[in-house]
Parts: C-alpha cells; structure tokens; sequence
C-alpha cells in the first residue's frame, strides 16, 4: 500500500483550486510517495518560502518523489532545478494535463530518464485547461474558475508570465457547472481568476463578465448566492454594475484591485485608472447597492513613491470607504520595470505598510460596530462560523447547520468577527 501524496499549496486562490484538480488527476493516475508544491510567484518572499518549504520536506520526507509546479515553477525553473530536493519541476499548463500525472506516478525511475524541468511556453496557450471540478472550498461555498492569465502588463507584476494570456472558460460550460453544484447542495458559488473583469474578450461576440454573471443568474435561478472575487473597476462593464445594483443574489462584496491611491504612481505602476475613477466607481456602487462592503489590494512603498503621494494612497481608505484591506509591502520582482526603478529603503517600505494596516484595522473596527443590532442572512462554513452577504465572519454561541444559510441578529464583534449570542 502506497503513501498518499501530500500537496503544499502557496499564494491565491486560483492555486488552491488548481491543487484540488492536481489531487484529482494525481489520484486518477495512482501516483503515490510524492509530494506536490505549488508554488506562487507574485513576490521574491513568497518563492523564498517555499524554497524553505521543500527543503524542510525532504528532510520530513527522505524517500519521497518532489513536484514542484506553480506560478514560481513557471516564471523560474531553474531556481527549482538547481535544488538537489526537487526531482521534478512541472509547469502551469503541463501541471493540469492527466498525461504528465500518468508519467509522474511511474516514479523517480521514470523521471530520471526525462527531462527535470516539464516546463514550456505558457504563451503561446490559447485555451482553458479542461480540469473543471465540482465543488472546490467548503461544504458550503463551492469556487469556479472562469478565467486564466492576464493580458495587462502591470511593472511590478511578474503573474501574466506565470499564468500567460488571458482564456476564458465559455458561458455555457460554466452555467453547467454551477448548475450541477447546486444540484449537488452548494448555496453559495464564487466566480475567480487572474484577471477576472477580462472575461470575454477571446470569446466569439466579445461578452463582457457582466453578461455572464447575468447569464447564471438567469439560467440557474435557485442557486442561493453568487460571489464575484477580485476585479478591477474600472472594467467593470455596465451588465455588471446593473447586475449588483439589482439582483440581491449576487452578493454585495467586492474586492478591488486598487494598489494606489496617487496618479503618479498609478501611471509609473502602468494601472489602467487614475485616482478619480477609483473613488467615482466606489461612490457610484455605494448608490445602486447601499449595503455594499469593499475590499482592495494596496501597495506600499513603490518605487519613487514621496510622502505625498502615500499621503494619497492614505486618503484613499476614506474617500473609497474600503473595509477589508490586503496591503503588500512592495517587493521587487526581478524581470519586471518595477524593479529597475528607484527603490526606497525597506525600513520606509514597512513603515508605510503598517500604517495602511492601521488605518485598514479601523475602518473594519468601524464596520464591526455598525453590524451590532442588524440582522444578516448568515452562510454556515462550519457549527459555529459563517459569512454574511458582505462576507464579515459570524460566530456564534451554538452549534448551526454547515452549509445553511440562517438568519442572525448581530449582539456584539470582537477584532474581526461579528457575534451571535
């Protein structure tokens, strides 16, 4: 009897669901007594990281066959390569293809009388992988993928070299599959990619994301509740925004790719909004749709950034009235415009850093305070936490059903969660 094979999953959410397809095809292919990192490139610390990782797993796991794959695995091979852990390197594209899994499970024997590094030109791909699965995430919450890549060229990001070009999976086959999850008990479904607001534009007729969240909303009307992850505004096509204004299926939780608040920045970064779009699109959402809850990433410490304009990027917290804030101390990325530019001193960087996480712990200590007293339609992940429609966590004093939706009146919040006593 085999060791089942341990998967190691590093970076976003697309990750993680590619690992629960790798795990799929892995096992359809028998392969066992490996280990499968994937890893993610979007900075220098996280491919540091999972450096660290493989060579503490080849010491917890002398015997075993190492895969490592993933955005990191793609844009650098050769820093894989040259580790004496690893035995093969498997690229984005290679990584969801049921014959490299066949390969991989005849065994390092196998491998040695191959090439090290599966690793080929992600570019020049065209379509989705074909490794839709049914229900990704918790019993309650399934993830579908319906986009990959990125045709955008943003100089401090190295991920369309990891993920290539945008593809789009085709409106039907994701109607079908949201179909069969909800067929299959799912109340919640959340729509992700890489750069998902560019949804469409390989597709015949050029649709728009928002054709498509209208589509299902349309074709699969007793689906509870669908989620869009992290887009970019100023892309948002208008079906889009009519969409959120008006279906109180689609959930009032947006996750913006906003990264700076200064136009100088803004352009030195090559984003495709300036400041002014930022704030107008906020405000005009917060209209249709008054219970929306914003997230945003945000950089610190970019290449010439002054005072001033972090001052900016500062400011941008209220005016765009965000809650949930990623904030990324900015990191260079060899291979990228970003890092040929002026860099400052770490020490600024970080101190910039946490000051946008301090104001960010504000405005969610602020939004906490305003849920006490409301009542929130509450989507069960286990006994005893949930998600609102705003996606704030719940926990509550009793055991729930997993994967209901119930209805709860807030009582009180600790740092992050609201509270159902």
């Amino acid at each position: 009897m085999g060791k089942p094979p341990i998967f190691e999953t590093f970076g976003c959410r697309l990750n993680a669901y590619e690992t629960q397809a790798m795990k799929d095809l892995s096992e359809s292919a028998g392969l066992d007594n490996a280990i499968v990192v994937n890893t993610c490139a979007v900075t220098a610390e996280a491919v540091r990281s999972s450096k660290q990782r493989i060579r503490k797993l080849r010491r917890e796991h002398p015997d075993a066959q190492i895969i490592v794959t993933g955005c990191a695995a793609q844009t650098e091979p050769q820093t894989y390569n040259d580790m004496s852990e690893v035995n093969v390197v498997v690229g984005n594209i290679e990584k969801m293809q049921a014959d490299t899994w066949n390969g991989l499970a005849k065994g390092p024997n196998f491998i040695g009388d191959t090439e090290k590094v599966q690793v080929n030109d992600i570019m020049s791909v065209t379509d989705t992988a074909g490794h839709l699965i049914d229900g990704f995430g918790t019993r309650s919450r399934a993830y579908v993928q319906v986009q990959n890549g990125c045709d955008h060229r943003c100089t401090f990001c190295i991920i369309p070299y990891g993920r290539g070009n945008s593809r789009s999976v085709p409106a039907g086959v994701v109607v079908e599959q949201i179909q069969r999850l909800v067929d299959r008990g799912y109340n919640e479904v959340v729509l992700t990619g890489v750069d998902i607001t560019s949804w469409g534009a390989d597709l015949p007729a050029l649709p728009k994301l928002g054709d498509l969240v209208q589509r299902i909303l349309r074709l699969v009307p007793d689906l509870p509740r669908l989620r869009i992850s992290s887009i970019d505004s100023v892309e948002a096509d208008p079906a889009l925004i009519d969409a959120i204004a008006s279906d109180q299926r689609l959930m009032p939780h947006l996750h913006l790719s906003l990264q700076a608040g200064d136009d100088m920045i803004l352009k030195r970064m090559k984003r495709r909004h300036l400041r002014d779009d930022a704030i107008a699109f906020c405000n005009d959402m917060r209209k249709a749709r008054p219970d929306i809850i914003y997230g945003a990433d945000i950089i610190a410490g970019f290449p010439t950034e002054t005072e001033a304009m972090f001052d900016n990027s500062l400011k941008l917290i209220e005016e765009c009235d965000l809650t949930w804030l990623h904030v990324f101390p900015f990191s260079p990325r060899k291979g990228t415009p970003a890092a040929r530019m002026p860099q400052l001193p770490r020490d600024v960087v970080k101190d910039r850093a946490a000051q946008l996480r301090h104001a960010g712990d504000k405005r969610v200590k602020a939004h906490l305070s305003a849920q006490v007293g409301k009542s929130h339609s509450v989507l069960m992940e286990n006994a005893r936490m949930g998600r609102t429609e705003g996606f704030t966590e719940v926990l509550f004093d009793t055991d729930q059903a997993k994967g209901e939706i119930v209805q709860a009146n807030i009582t009180g919040y600790s740092e992050t969660q609201l509270l159902v006593s």
